[in-house]
């Protein structure tokens, strides 16, 4: 009731979206910003500066928000008598004609919601649709909204002296704890990603142990060709003698035919065991690359002090069917809908210089190497905050120590490549950021 209040005095919404998927953001008279989490069993109103958010969203409810509620002259803001509900009514002149529109804030515990309506309470939109198998009041598009019988309110009222001050409160004491028990969350859950890394790779042979079988298995190999008309057809279990008089017990595979069969399976299989040692330490370099990275990535996460940034960083994991992803050197990070782009080692840097168009954005640190960030601009001008985010990605993943390190930045086109992943470049402008 006293929010409402304090945001009579506002005549206009200059701005409102979706800056989270449960969060709501609303700017009145250009300069007074609330945010509404409209999560069920826990929402709340608070103000914060600065809300870093991954993506923009672009859905049906997003889009009559937007539409209905940007540039729109406030007529009235109230709370329905006996609810938790805020009402915002408005005049919008976006469109050729003027329309009135409601915006609903439902606080209504496990059917918290937010819905829009025109000014005879059909619904236009909603944050989450309700279906009447589900509830005695269904919230579909096309349908009048039915009104919540009013309750008596158990609370007791409480004045508040400075509402603005304390709705930032609000979410630093939420922050506090909640950022805690993330950061334990994804910390725990990227160290288990670690350790079944570091299993595997402990469990990779070594190429002296693969070199030494491949030489006996084409020894074995040799030796039976040699001497076949020394071996019975039938024999599995065979001893020969070398070349030096000594004495060889040598055993068939089981899908051998004949001993001549035998030899070639066993030359067959010195070949893979000598292509695979070969090829191991690339795969040990992979596993390596993948410990050092995430535990990076522990680093970045534990210094955060924002829950949205760790959210970036490391999205909650979403269950869905296992599809199988290319494999990549670079691990991509989305802010205000901009993808960010980051080399893991020098072989995701030289992805990442070769993939960038032109336009692109391109980070490094000064003097220092690094990994290579890359923004995707998408012939769009890149915020203020999008860039300094790629700049304090590129060191918080290249360098340990504390301190205040620059970072240059470019277009793409103004990165020459020379050998591997080391560049030249010119026309650059340097950000400054501090490794807290």
């Amino acid at each position: 009731m006293q929010i409402a209040q304090y945001l009579q005095k506002f005549q206009n919404i200059t701005t409102v979206g979706r800056v989270d998927d449960t969060v709501i953001k609303i700017v009145f008279d250009g300069k007074e910003s609330l945010f509404f989490d409209m999560k069920k069993g826990d929402a709340y109103i608070f103000r914060k500066e600065e809300f870093k958010r991954a993506k923009l969203y672009n859905a049906p409810f997003d889009v009559a928000l937007h539409k209905r509620f940007s540039r729109a002259k406030i007529e009235d803001i109230r709370v329905l008598e006996g609810n938790r509900v805020l009402k915002i009514v408005v005049n919008s002149s976006s469109s050729y004609k003027k329309q009135k529109s409601i915006l609903q804030f439902e606080f209504t515990g496990r059917n918290t919601n937010c819905i829009i309506t025109d000014i005879e309470a059909r619904v236009i939109e909603a944050l989450r649709h309700i279906d009447s198998s589900v509830s005695y009041r269904s919230i579909k598009v096309g349908e009048i909204l039915k009104p919540l019988p009013p309750f008596e309110l158990s609370e007791k009222e409480q004045e508040i002296q400075h509402l603005s001050e304390y709705l930032s409160q609000q979410y630093e004491k939420r922050a506090l704890v909640k950022i805690t028990q993330i950061k334990t969350q994804r910390v725990k859950n990227i160290q288990k990603k670690m350790d079944k890394f570091q299993k595997i790779l402990d469990k990779l042979d070594s190429e002296e142990e693969l070199f030494n079988k491949a030489k006996k298995y084409n020894f074995w190999g040799t030796l039976i060709l040699s001497n076949l008309q020394k071996v019975r057809a039938y024999e599995k279990d065979i001893e020969l003698e070398d070349f030096e008089g000594n004495k060889v017990s040598i055993v068939l595979p089981k899908e051998a035919r004949s001993p001549s069969e035998g030899a070639n399976i066993l030359f067959d299989a010195s070949k893979k065991l000598k292509r695979k040692a070969k090829s191991l330490h690339i795969e040990r370099e992979n596993l390596v690359g993948k410990i050092e990275f995430f535990k990076k990535m522990q680093s970045a996460i534990e210094i955060c002090q924002d829950v949205a940034e760790i959210n970036i960083l490391y999205p909650k994991q979403k269950h869905s069917k296992k599809t199988k992803t290319p494999q990549v050197s670079y691990e991509s990070f989305f802010m205000e809908g901009f993808k960010i782009m980051l080399g893991k080692n020098e072989k995701g840097n030289i992805e990442l210089l070769k993939e960038a168009k032109k336009r692109d954005i391109w980070l490094h640190l000064k003097d220092i190497p690094s990994s290579h960030v890359i923004i995707r601009t998408d012939k769009q001008n890149i915020p203020s905050s999008v860039l300094e985010f790629g700049a304090k990605l590129c060191v918080d993943f290249s360098v340990s120590e504390k301190g205040s390190y620059l970072v240059d930045y470019t277009a793409r086109r103004n990165v020459k490549m020379n050998e591997g992943a080391h560049v030249n470049y010119v026309d650059y402008k340097t950000i400054s950021i501090d490794k807290k």
